[in-house]
């Protein structure tokens, strides 16, 4: 309602009220008027009456005696005609209205009555005569006898000074009715306005503070209550306004407004819902708006299911959704789609009003992109945009497994650049990065479309022909493929304005007849490839058992691997893990070694997989963790000060039941804390079976071990994963570390990672630091830990306790390789 309407009520009603009492007044002075004006009438009348009454009456009875006298003798005759004709006279005069002749016994001799009634107003009298006669009883003397008697009625017009005062009583009454009328509408009219007018007035003082009260009553409704009010009267509204200022007051203090609600969600980036429990958008905040493209009315009611890419919400489940982190697709006005981190969560409260979910939606496109660069970079080689040795093995691990489902024959041909040093050293590493580039184009045109061509070492290349039939000799196919292989590698090449001409070694290997797995397959023709090498390059070779002795070397090995713990014949050999910032020792990786008698050190390499394939990797664990253990309590009690120790963890020690309790039995009967060692698992591990190892690793983390991936970049992790479980370092795998100070596309994955370990809070490792160069590329990019044999080979536990006696002295045990790194710097710059 407006202030107007507001005092246009309020006035009207008060001008009715008045002018309805006012009318009420004076009909009751008119009615009381009137009853007075007929009471006067009544009493002129009355007194009109009482002066005309008894003329009337001796008027009445002057004719009754006359009349009497006129019909004695008649009535004495008993001659009723006679009595007719002299009533006559009587009976034709207007004012008589009745006569009536009664004997003294009561007879009626004669009775006579006008037929027009009286008119209104008439006076009537009725005036009664004796008839008499003269008789002569006594002779002489004549004495009067009363025969009957004679009744006359009189009727006579109001008499005219009655009428006139009653009329004139009337019409005075009259006039003065309306005139008091009149007046009275006037009056009431008057005081009704004045009335309304007072009102009109009052309201208008009382609008101002009634609608600053509505004003404010209505921001608190809204959840404003950062405006107080203003308190200037001192009546019942001015105790209202104190009572609201009270109240506001007190929700300020105690709540939590709506505003600061929403200032506080369209602070953040990320975009929030909050939903009803069905799942219908009750709030959407500006980082949503702008996320999706949509405004937050034409949000507002829809379902969340909604803001979802169609191919999403049918594996969307709310309530699950409202209980952890997902990642998902959100679909936006303009139709584009953007992949989000999703994090719901259950909002529960007893007012159904306020129960709901709420959904925080953050863009993930960034790294989304980062990690297709890296798993780009992890599986192709940035330089000839093939396939690398990993993915390479990948596609051929699957090729393979439908060969052999189909019954079909795989042939894998291994190529490497005959004397390819000689255009590094001769031309430059640019320009040896161009020749192989171009080697990877003439390859990749010159087999079949579908035929995979990767990059697995610097200048060595491979390939698989898959589809061959197992029922015929495939080599002559093959062989021509090879040969035509050679001849466009050798066509000569222009660099820095010159020709040059490259030849190459190819060895070629079949699956099933030479290996049924990628690893013995390829290196069974890598074996070939060096058998073409040696007989002078530039020709190929088919691989025969002669040319690999180290399958049967192999057998040997898996025999004697069972013996190696009786016999005491592995070692445990520390290498330091260094500060690159000072030099400093700050731990070590713990690495095994088997020194067989008669072979000398067999390389982990080569006895590790046969230990997991025998089930021996699990006492072979449980026996370095306790020499582990027993060697850090050793230098602690010799006054060495270790860092943390880091130890390999492979695939099925961590799917052994016990293993955790394992590690507590071998902790708590060395006396040293798990917080000293750290486990290295590789991404393969990882990725197993991610619920089940994030459980396990989740307990190890919860137990003080310090947690890191090793060899990273090989493997096929996403980032996603790596937030899932609880690693604290990434080290990176020392095939990148190699060429990262030479090679481009290495160079950016190392940098990829260092900057993704350090944004997401994790310490980075490089492995196979092997150079002074490789050292200031890391120092460069802000890697601060390294390990390898440029600080010297795997040491015993006893050199490494020398070590870290040197660093206790003051002096870090590997300064002196930073300074150098650095005047290396200097002088190439």
């Amino acid at each position: 309602m407006t202030a107007a309407s507001f005092k246009l009520k309020y006035a009207g009603a008060t001008f009715l009220v008045v002018l309805l009492a006012a009318a009420a007044i004076a009909g009751l002075f008119l009615e009381r008027r009137a009853a007075d004006t007929r009471s006067l009438s009544a009493l002129a009348e009355n007194a009109a009456r009482e002066r005309v009454d008894p003329e009337l009456a001796a008027r009445a009875l002057t004719i009754a005696a006359h009349a009497a006298d006129s019909i004695a003798g008649a009535v004495r005759a008993g001659d009723t005609s006679g009595m007719v004709r002299r009533l006559q006279p009587f009976m034709d005069d207007a004012t008589v209205s009745a006569i009536s002749v009664t004997t003294r016994s009561g007879q009626k001799l004669f009775e006579w009555h006008r037929g027009a009634a009286a008119a209104p107003g008439a006076l009537s009298t009725q005036a009664v005569a004796p008839v008499r006669t003269f008789v002569e009883n006594i002779p002489g003397a004549v004495t009067p006898e009363t025969l009957a008697s004679l009744t006359l009625v009189l009727d006579q017009a109001a008499p005219v000074p009655a009428a006139t005062l009653s009329g004139r009583l009337q019409e005075a009454t009259a006039q003065r009715t309306r005139l008091t009328w009149w007046l009275a509408l006037g009056v009431a009219a008057a005081g009704a306005l004045a009335a309304a007018a007072l009102l009109w007035r009052a309201v208008n003082r009382l609008q101002r503070p009634v609608g600053s009260l509505i004003r404010s009553a209505e921001r608190i409704g809204q959840g404003d209550y950062t405006r107080p009010f203003e308190v200037r009267r001192q009546d019942a509204l001015g105790d209202l306004q104190q009572a609201l200022e009270r109240m506001r007051g007190r929700l300020r203090h105690s709540t939590i407004n709506k505003e600061y609600l929403h200032s506080v969600l369209n602070s953040m980036t990320d975009a929030v819902f909050v939903t009803s429990p069905d799942g219908v958008i009750k709030v959407a905040n500006s980082g949503a708006c702008k996320m999706l493209g949509f405004s937050e009315e034409e949000l507002l009611g829809r379902s969340i299911l909604a803001v979802l890419d169609e191919r999403e919400r049918a594996d969307f489940d709310l309530l699950q959704a409202a209980q952890e982190t997902r990642e998902t697709v959100v679909r936006t006005r303009s139709g584009q789609t953007i992949p989000v981190s999703l994090t719901g969560s259950r909002i529960d409260s007893d007012d159904a009003q306020f129960q709901g979910n709420i959904f925080v939606a953050r863009n993930i496109t960034d790294r989304k992109r980062a990690e297709r660069r890296i798993r780009y970079l992890a599986r192709y080689d940035a330089l000839t945009k093939i396939p690398n040795r990993m993915q390479f093995h990948h596609v051929l691990q699957q090729t393979i497994a439908r060969a052999l489902r189909a019954g079909q024959v795989v042939a894998v041909l291994y190529l490497d650049m005959d004397r390819f040093k000689e255009v590094n050293d001769t031309f430059g590493h640019g320009a040896g990065d161009r020749v192989l580039e171009v080697l990877a184009e003439r390859l990749t045109r010159a087999v079949p479309k579908e035929t995979v061509v990767g990059r697995l070492a610097g200048d060595e290349f491979a390939l698989f022909v898959d589809g061959l039939p197992a029922d015929a000799d495939n080599r002559g196919p093959i062989a021509q493929l090879a040969r035509g292989l050679l001849t466009e590698v050798s066509r000569p090449l222009q660099l820095n304005q010159q020709e040059v001409f490259l030849t190459a070694s190819v060895g070629i290997a079949f699956c099933p007849r030479d290996a049924e797995n990628v690893i013995d397959l390829v290196r069974n023709a890598d074996a070939a490839m060096y058998y073409s090498k040696q007989n002078g390059g530039n020709t190929f070779a088919f691989y025969s058992p002669e040319m690999n002795a180290a399958a049967v070397e192999r057998l040997m090995l898996k025999s004697k691997l069972r013996r190696a713990l009786e016999r005491d014949e592995l070692e445990i050999r520390y290498q330091p893990k260094v500060d690159l910032r000072n030099g400093r020792i700050i731990g070590a990786e713990a690495l095994l070694r088997w020194r067989l008698p008669g072979h000398g050190d067999i390389p982990p390499a080569q006895f590790i997989p046969l230990a997991e394939e025998t089930n021996l990797i699990l006492d072979i664990g449980e026996w370095v963790l306790n020499r582990v253990c027993l060697d850090y309590r050793q230098m602690q009690q010799q006054g060495g000060e270790p860092g943390r120790i880091s130890l390999n963890l492979s695939l099925k020690q961590l799917r052994q039941a016990s293993f955790i309790l394992r590690c507590r039995s071998v902790f708590r009967r060395h006396h040293v804390s798990p917080t000293a060692f750290e486990l290295e698992i590789t991404e393969t591990t990882l990725m197993a079976d991610p619920q089940r190892t994030v459980r396990l690793l989740d307990e190890l983390y919860a137990m003080g071990l310090h947690l890191s991936i090793d060899d990273f970049g090989t493997g096929y992790s996403s980032l996603s994963a790596l937030q899932q479980f609880p690693i604290g370092t990434l080290k990176i795998d020392q095939s990148f570390v190699r060429d990262a100070a030479d090679d481009a596309g290495d160079a950016t994955i190392v940098r990829t990672i260092i900057e993704m370990g350090r944004s997401l809070g994790m310490d980075v490792i490089a492995e196979g630091v092997e150079s002074r160069r490789q050292l200031q590329f890391l120092r460069s990019n802000n890697c601060h830990y390294g390990q390898g044999r440029l600080f010297g080979e795997p040491c015993t536990a006893a050199d490494l306790l020398a070590l870290l006696a040197t660093q206790a002295g003051g002096r870090a045990p590997f300064a002196h390789l930073l300074r150098e790194a650095d005047e290396t710097a200097s002088r190439s710059a």
